[in-house]
């Protein structure tokens, strides 16, 4: 099949399949052997687990601080695509899932409840609670994410590779990556993505189940939690086919902001001051304790807590990391690595911590504060933790419903986006793999979820995360290794050629011809580089957009200025136009003085999106916008029905009228 890497796509996807056809023709024992796979990965490697996890946290922590921060996700006069309101609300989004809306009350009523050590239902277990919540879902998580974020954007939009997994690890493999070793990086995260998809729909589909039986819809059980996933799988594939995947964008949009004001609705209706005083102490606690808590790995306690939930959510997050990584790389393009670090660490950390507070405590006051009964509840049922909790507020029926609806459009999503990240994985890095593939990925996922569940529920759903896991944060660890020596060489380059240029500047002589007559095209390959890159694909109508710009710089703004310029030189006024290709600027200078000065600049950029598929959309794939920086450094977004010429003359004389106080 044209456009992709038949022998990565092939071979992945042929050993899922195997997989699927083991465990439906042997269910039963392939459980047990399920479980036992869980205790051994835990008990053997645990260690490894919470050692490169905590070392993945530190890792980002240093670049951050370091002068490799200064480095940017592109070549050094390439700009950020979007704000920092937009960026941050796409991280924001990158955050907002399936596994919040299931664990926000779950997890900290069921650490309440059954503590790992101490007495249940008191403030220490409360505390405590909060504490693992913070740690499994804060900095840890999203900074596995950063480092294959991190990679990822670095190799594909400073050094111009393909936007892959096996691209990261180019400075340690060379042109291996094109061959057999390149490959096997690709499977594995193709094995590691598509696993902790399924754990996250298996998740979704428990907990939508749960909310249609709240609402006296369907009932709970094994054959309709299938059918659930038959459906919803279904129409993910229609939205790919179709189509309609704008529709869907809009709504996952709409979804956000519904989780946004579900979030306002339980704070102001519930324990509200509790929940602030809560969330200063669990951040402090949380803080202080983080040294030891990222490399607790409980030697003495056994593995069986241990492989329920922080294995588990680590395993989880590194099988997440391709999908999650891919999504921030993609909408960081010209952010420096601490501005990158910085962004992707705190904000969406801090939404997530926000969170828990609102939705666990919420329900840990009604556990100690208001009669009970939550810790009863969650233990019968974990899916229905949500439901039990909000149908003790107002508008219950309302606010379950909207729940169960955000569930469902978050399967639909993950199920589409993450069939097209392990499309381009499996594509070699092209954007744009053929559709097909992206149906066979999406329907598989289903099917592998439907089968984790058939074998083991939610337990299954915790060992494939771990399982899979496994192998691909050997290849995050490589990629870490690689980062370093690729940002190493690039500043060792970078000083090389500062000294070459000092050295040249105080002899006033360039430097004399090399000794012998080597090949001329020998001599240059080493002077750009040591080994010729693989070729990154251009994103669809990204040179067109460009040229769109370029156009508008030209044949609007350059006119527009000149006639700005006729005005004013007639009233005394001296006036200076600069322009570059993007980009045009008019300085008013008075008695040879700068007075004012506005300039417009032209980008295009991707329209932001909560829907990671539908940035591919071909018919808004780029826009134009139009920015103006004024004097002080002051921006505005020009609207696109104010982007005409004769637009630009009246915004040129509003806001000069207001610097001169008219």
């Amino acid at each position: 099949m044209h456009g992709i890497n038949k022998t990565v796509s092939f071979t992945a996807g042929g050993l899922i399949l195997l997989f699927v056809v083991l465990a439906s023709a042997f269910t039963e024992p392939f459980g047990a052997r399920v479980s036992a796979l869980q205790g051994a990965i835990v008990g053997n490697f645990g260690w490894f687990y919470v050692l490169t996890v905590a070392g993945f946290l530190l890792f980002v922590l240093w670049l951050f601080i370091s002068p490799y921060g200064a480095v940017k996700l592109g070549k050094d006069d390439d700009e950020p695509e979007f704000s920092y309101a937009t960026w941050f609300a796409m991280l924001f989004s990158a955050g907002m899932g399936i596994g919040l809306l299931f664990y926000g009350v779950a997890e900290p009523i069921l650490h309440f409840s059954n503590p790992r050590v101490g007495q249940a239902g008191t403030p220490d277990a409360a505390r405590e609670a909060m504490n693992l919540a913070f740690l499994h879902w804060g900095m840890h998580a999203w900074g596995i994410y950063i480092v294959v974020g991190l990679a990822l954007g670095y190799f594909a939009y400073r050094h111009d590779l393909p936007l892959t997994i096996r691209s990261a690890l180019y400075p340690l493999l060379g042109d291996r990556i094109r061959g057999w070793p390149g490959h096997i990086v690709d499977i594995v995260a193709i094995f590691g993505t598509l696993f902790g998809i399924a754990t996250s729909l298996g998740i979704g589909v428990m907990q939508i189940n749960a909310g249609l039986d709240y609402l006296g819809l369907l009932s709970v059980g094994t054959v309709q939690q299938m059918v659930l996933i038959a459906v919803i799988t279904a129409v993910a594939t229609v939205s790919a086919v179709s189509g309609v995947g704008r529709g869907i964008r809009r709504l996952s949009e709409l979804n956000m902001l519904a989780g946004v004001l579900l979030l306002a609705f339980v704070f102001l209706l519930g324990p509200s001051v509790f929940l602030l005083s809560t969330l200063v102490e669990s951040i402090g606690r949380y803080l202080w304790t983080l040294p030891y808590t990222s490399f607790r790995t409980l030697p003495y306690a056994g593995a069986e807590w241990q492989a329920s939930w922080t294995m588990f959510y680590w395993g989880w997050w590194i099988s997440w990391a391709p999908f999650v990584g891919m999504f921030i790389a993609r909408v960081s393009r010209g952010r420096t690595i601490r501005e990158f670090i910085g962004g992707v660490l705190f904000a969406p950390v801090a939404l997530t911590f926000v969170w828990f507070i609102v939705f666990g405590e919420t329900a840990i006051h009604m556990e100690m504060f208001e009669g009970g009964g939550m810790a009863a509840a969650v233990s019968d049922s974990v899916p229905t933790a949500l439901f039990v909790m909000l149908d003790r507020l107002p508008l219950s029926v309302v606010t379950s419903a909207i729940a169960t609806l955000m569930v469902i459009t978050f399967f639909i999503t993950s199920a589409d986006s993450g069939a097209l990240v392990i499309d381009i994985i499996g594509s070699g890095g092209n954007p744009d793999p053929p559709i097909l593939t992206r149906i066979f990925w999406a329907v598989l996922s289903g099917v592998v979820a439907a089968l984790l569940l058939l074998v083991g529920g939610l337990k299954a759903l915790q060992t494939a995360a771990i399982a899979t896991a496994l192998p691909f944060a050997v290849v995050m660890v490589l990629m870490c290794v690689s980062l370093v020596v690729s940002l190493r060489d690039e500043r060792g380059v970078a000083q090389d050629r500062r000294v070459s240029r000092e050295a040249v500047a105080a002899d006033g002589a360039p430097p004399t011809e090399p000794a012998g007559d080597g090949d001329w095209r020998q001599r240059l390959a080493t002077m750009v580089g040591r080994k010729a890159p693989l070729q990154a694909t251009t994103p669809p109508g990204a040179a067109s957009a460009r040229r769109e710009v370029a156009r508008f710089i030209v044949d609007t703004v350059q006119p527009a200025f000149r006639d700005i310029a006729m005005e004013l030189e007639r009233h005394g006024r001296h006036v200076e136009i600069e322009t570059g290709a993007f980009s045009a600027g008019i300085a008013v200078l008075r008695d040879g003085e700068e007075e004012f000065t506005y300039s417009v600049r032209a980008r295009a950029y991707h329209p932001w999106t909560f829907a990671f598929p539908e940035m591919q959309d071909r018919d808004e794939a780029w826009q134009r916008r139009v920015e103006v920086i004024l004097r002080g450094g002051l921006h505005k977004q020009l609207p696109p029905e104010r982007t005409s010429r004769e637009a630009i003359t009246q915004d040129f004389v509003y806001e000069y009228g207001k610097w001169m106080g008219w």
